[in-house]
Parts: structure tokens; C-alpha cells; sequence
């Protein structure tokens, strides 16, 4: 019997409407599967944030997206809080962490942590969009560990600089690891870690770039399809006659520990 002619491949147009139509709430990137890859970072923040939640008493997630990295953790601390600012994600993370006995607070993550001094023995977060060093050492306990993983300075900037153009240093440089250690131990917080790695990321059609820049909204501010046809449509026909796109993020772990006599 003969065999079957091959479908043939979705169009630039296809591709970019199907990216576009894909839901942006919360954090789970498993629609990323078979389209884009981004190496991990060596030292497993999940891993790591669980084996701390396991020993906590009381601990807050900051800027907690959908709620799903600190849902993986399999044991909660008695008093256990997460904060959100966008109301999609707040939604969500609320629908996944109630059940285990988590409270979700709306709060934007620019405004001060809604909550008193000295609270929390443990401070998680994710990727924050920005670390604000004085509210997180305010609630934390004296001796208490604030735990994350960050975005660092130049991350994804193959990819950004194709949309946006080339972008000053001082730009590339935002976020920088020793900046931010440098404006947490001013605001009274002590150095236990601090790691950094570049990972490999591919992304293999134009759907998968134009899904992550409508998810991860910093990327490329005011990202819209229509706004960047040209540049979406270039990058088509590259990955169409080259291979996967290449770019870079960067991450550092930090673990801190609020000083007594802050």
C-alpha cells in the first residue's frame, strides 16, 4: 500500500495565530514541549524550596504566578501565604493552593507586602519581576532565610534584541547578581548563597516565540503580534532556513538571612 504524502508544514500565518490564541496565565510552560527548550539551572530550585518549606513555620511566596512552582513543594508549613498582582494568576494560584491550606493575597508587586514586621521565617520567590530588599527583610523574622531563584542581567537577549533593536548597557546590565547582593545587605540581609549559570535556550517554530512573549510580558513591553509582524516574519524564515533560534537566559540563586538587630 502507498504510503501517506507528508502534511505539510503550518504557514507563518497558521503558526502566529495559533501563539497567539494560547492561554498566558499562570506558570506552567508545558505547552513549550516540542517547540522550545531552556537548559536548568544545576542547583534544582524547586528541590531546594521544598526541603525548606519543609522545615518553616511560617512562610510567604512572593509574586507566586499561578501558583504551580510552590504547589510541586509536597509539605507545607503550618501558616502558609502567597502574593500575586496580576488578577488572571491570583485566580488560579488561588483555585490550586486553597486546598492545601495556602492563603493567596492579590497584592501588586510594587506595592509594600501587606503584612507586619517580623512574620515570616521563610521568603520564596521565583523570577521575581523585582526584588524589593526592604519589604522582604521587614517581614522576614530576625534569622530568617529569604530563598529564590532570579532573572539575571542580559537573559534572553538574543531574542529581545531582535525585536526591540540593540539596547544600552545599562539595560543589558539590569539585574546584575552583585548589584542585588549589594542592595540586599543594605537593607540588612546577609549572603548564605549565591549561584549564577547561562542556559541554552532553542526555540524551534515562530509560535513558541510569539507564546513566550505574550508570557513573559517584561520580555518585550507592549508585545503584540500586529506591532512586530516584520520582525516576527524575519525570525520565521530564519528558523525556516537555519535551524532553531539561539539565545541565552541567566539565573542566580540566592539564599539570605535577615541579620538580628536589623
Amino acid at each position: 500500500m502507498a504510503s501517506l504524502p507528508p502534511l505539510p508544514s503550518p504557514s507563518f500565518e497558521e503558526l502566529v495565530t495559533e501563539g497567539d490564541a494560547v492561554p498566558t496565565e499562570g506558570w506552567d510552560f508545558s505547552w513549550f514541549e516540542g517547540r522550545a527548550t531552556e537548559a536548568r539551572p544545576s542547583w534544582g530550585y524547586a528541590r531546594g524550596m521544598a526541603e525548606r518549606l519543609g522545615r518553616a513555620s511560617v512562610a510567604l511566596d512572593i509574586q507566586t504566578g499561578g501558583g504551580e512552582v510552590l504547589a510541586s513543594a509536597p509539605r507545607f508549613p503550618a501558616v502558609t501565604v502567597a502574593t500575586e498582582g496580576w488578577p488572571p494568576n491570583v485566580a488560579r494560584a488561588t483555585a490550586l493552593l486553597r486546598p492545601r491550606g495556602a492563603l493567596v493575597v492579590a497584592s501588586p508587586e510594587d506595592a509594600p507586602l501587606p503584612f507586619g514586621d517580623a512574620v515570616f521565617d521563610l521568603v520564596t520567590s521565583r523570577h521575581p519581576v523585582r526584588a524589593h530588599w526592604s519589604e522582604i527583610a521587614r517581614v522576614l523574622t530576625p534569622g530568617g532565610t529569604y530563598f529564590a531563584q532570579h532573572i539575571g542581567p542580559s537573559s534572553v537577549f538574543e531574542l529581545i534584541e531582535h525585536f526591540t533593536g540593540p539596547l544600552p548597557e545599562e539595560t543589558r546590565s539590569g539585574r546584575h547578581p552583585d548589584r542585588e547582593r549589594a542592595e540586599a545587605e543594605a537593607a540588612g540581609l546577609a549572603v548564605v548563597d549565591l549561584r549564577a549559570e547561562r542556559l541554552r535556550m532553542e526555540f524551534y517554530d515562530i509560535a513558541a516565540v510569539v507564546h513566550f512573549l505574550k508570557k513573559v510580558v517584561w520580555m518585550v513591553p507592549g508585545f503584540t503580534v500586529d506591532a512586530y509582524m516584520p520582525q516576527l516574519r524575519s525570525l520565521h524564515e530564519q528558523i525556516e532556513s537555519e535551524g532553531p533560534f539561539v539565545a541565552h537566559s541567566t539565573r542566580h540563586l540566592f539564599e539570605l538571612r535577615r541579620r538580628d538587630g536589623r
